[in-house]
């Protein structure tokens, strides 16, 4: 006989657990409870039957893994949790009794927990851990420009700002920028680090506001653990750079608002001061740190004499990169020529993709009305240097007046004003461009032109470089910009032209309205004669048109027929699959005929209204 099957003990409702019954086991509040499966990656599972998973009650709840519950048990932060539990009752109490020095002494032995080991549980490598950092770099800069007030302490606000400050210093000196798109959210940046692509988006410098309704404690559960996996990350970072983490910060230049040049980068094999006061004795003798530096120095000074006598000495020269070529030798096997196989030199003198040096010739000043701390990161990552106003805080490598600057990033409409001989000259030897001529050519790889993008014109479409989804419409590009292209290149003149182009375009929508509908025939002869076409080309343009018709409804009835035969060696599941996968791109290029129709007709308009 077999072994009897009890209900609820088996199948799904062995598997999940409800929220209730899981906080119930692990003896623990909500709030903790939520913190715990934030920080360990625990989330909600939705069971195939609901009712089952439920022991046959339909009501609504959320369900998890029996064994992710059983994981957390044994999670030495829930200890932790547990003794701050005890530790709060304890405190209420001695309070509340006025013992005082009991009171202190519990405060000084309060329980902290941390979270190295689930940054390593949850991050098994340095690459995965890199491939997560999106969500916290965003997280990161979110809280660094929000005000602090009794929800937020500033030591939080403060330290946000402070990994900020550190990723976007790694940033600029590695020269890992890549693309940059100024959206209505906030300037969406994307580096590549070890080969991966990072994207964060950082706020504009606008005075925020928490919401009230917004849920502080479980975005600050989230930040705890994304500021413990940030640290480990520019560590390991920084280190990998030799460069010392944390980057010494100076106080005074902080809070002048020197911003990134506030931090500093030091080399890690770069020595430390030593105090020259300490003495240590040795075998009796007091020897100070003074003359333990001389000695080394004199053994130094002695290793290097003997390398250079060393070398001397030794007649081969070392071999040059000349000889290092690959050369191919014929296989006498073989008689087929094999192809050049590559080798270093010729990979490194592949064309990059991307020059991290593009802004290096130029020398840029910033307008008041200008976000510096943006401007100062793009220009900075791409090898550029940047000067701003004492309005925008201190720490100016120049001032306006440095006759170095070739572009001046301005943001605000021409306005007539006398000038003196000398500051007309200093403009004119100077290009005065709007903030996205810069955004642009860092996205297009490329210096663009700047009079598109000149002080008071109207900007080119700002486009997102991180790629739309395959045909997307894109405004400088299309069939509509060839047709424009055309039109412009074959220069109109006279009235008449015009008015002859204006009937032949009338014309040629009559006769394919007569070809789809066979009455309106009649209508386009009479359309013909009256502009003058002679009836033999009338009937060669029908005849052109009905032929064209026929081959595109003929391949129109194939396509369909393949398609419902394939349709009909599909499941059901994968023909609802299909069916919104067709309406899906039915509709996305349904919408960009309407833009390139759209397009076509502005382009009309305005050349008329040039006409005119």
């Amino acid at each position: 006989m077999g072994r009897l099957r009890v209900k609820g003990k088996a199948g799904a409702a062995k598997n999940f657990t409800t929220r209730s019954a899981a906080v119930k086991k692990l003896q623990c509040s909500l709030a903790d409870f939520r913190r715990l499966c934030i920080l360990k990656g625990i989330f909600p599972r939705e069971p195939r039957s609901r009712k089952k998973a439920n022991k046959g009650s339909s009501a609504p709840t959320s369900f998890y893994y029996t064994k992710d519950i059983a994981y957390l048990a044994h999670e030495p932060i829930l200890k932790k949790l547990r003794e701050h539990k005890a530790f709060a009752k304890k405190l209420s109490r001695a309070l509340g009794r006025g013992e005082w020095s009991s009171a202190k002494s519990l405060e000084e032995n309060k329980p902290i927990y941390r979270l190295d080991h689930i940054i390593k549980e949850r991050y098994p490598t340095f690459i995965d851990a890199v491939r997560d950092i999106d969500d916290a770099l965003c997280m990161v800069f979110l809280f660094a420009s929000l005000p602090s007030n009794s929800r937020l302490p500033p030591e939080l606000v403060e330290n946000c700002a402070r990994l900020s400050a550190e990723w976007q210093l790694y940033v600029l000196h590695t020269h890992s920028l890549r693309k940059v798109f100024l959206s209505i959210k906030g300037v969406y940046y994307q580096a590549e680090i070890m080969d991966q692509t990072v994207t964060w988006l950082v706020p504009y410098l606008f005075t925020q506001s928490v919401p009230a309704d917004v849920d502080v404690r479980v975005m600050l559960t989230f930040l705890e653990l994304y500021q413990t996996l940030l640290s480990f990350v520019f560590f390991k970072l920084y280190t990998d750079a030799g460069l010392i983490y944390p980057p010494p910060l100076d106080t005074k230049k902080d809070e002048g608002g020197a911003g990134l040049n506030a931090l500093s980068l030091e080399d890690i094999s770069r020595p430390h001061n030593v105090e020259s006061s300490k003495v240590v004795s040795v075998e009796g003798r007091q020897i100070s740190g003074k003359a333990v530096r001389q000695t080394i120095k004199s053994i130094n000074a002695s290793l290097e004499t003997d390398v250079l006598d060393v070398e001397m000495s030794n007649s081969e020269q070392p071999p040059t990169a000349s000889d290092e070529e690959f050369t191919t030798h014929p296989s006498s096997s073989d008689n087929v020529t094999s192809a050049a196989l590559p080798t270093l030199q010729s990979l490194m003198s592949l064309p990059q993709t991307l020059s991290t040096t593009l802004l290096s010739p130029y020398t840029f000043f910033l307008s008041r009305e200008t976000s510096r701390s943006i401007f100062e990161f793009i220009v900075r990552a791409f090898g550029g240097r940047l000067g701003w106003p004492a309005s925008s805080g201190s720490g100016s490598p120049f001032d306006e007046s440095d006759p170095t600057i070739t572009h001046v990033i301005i943001d605000r409409p021409v306005v007539e004003k006398d000038e003196t001989p000398a500051q007309r000259d200093l403009r004119m030897r100077r290009k005065y461009v709007q903030p996205q001529w810069i955004v642009d050519c860092i996205n297009a790889g490329k210096i663009l032109l700047e009079e598109p993008y000149a002080q008071g014109r109207s900007l080119p479409p700002h486009l997102s470089p991180f790629g739309e989804y395959e045909g997307a419409y894109i405004p400088g590009e299309g069939v509509a910009d060839k047709q424009t292209q055309e039109e412009t290149g074959d220069e109109m003149s006279g009235d008449d032209e015009e008015g002859h182009i204006q009937d032949d375009e009338s014309l040629d929508a009559a006769i394919t309205v007569a070809a789809e509908d066979p009455s309106a025939l009649r209508a386009a002869e009479l359309a013909a004669e009256a502009s003058g076409v002679d009836f033999g080309a009338f009937e060669a343009k029908v005849k052109k048109l009905n032929k064209r018709q026929s081959q595109k409804s003929v391949g129109n009835l194939v396509e369909e027929t393949e398609q419902d035969m394939n349709k009909m060696m599909m499941s059901n599941k994968q023909k609802k699959l299909y069916e919104k996968m067709k309406y899906s791109q039915q509709k996305k290029s349904t919408e960009r005929e309407k833009l390139e129709s759209r397009k076509k007709d502005i382009e009309k308009r305005n050349k008329r209204k040039g006409h005119d």
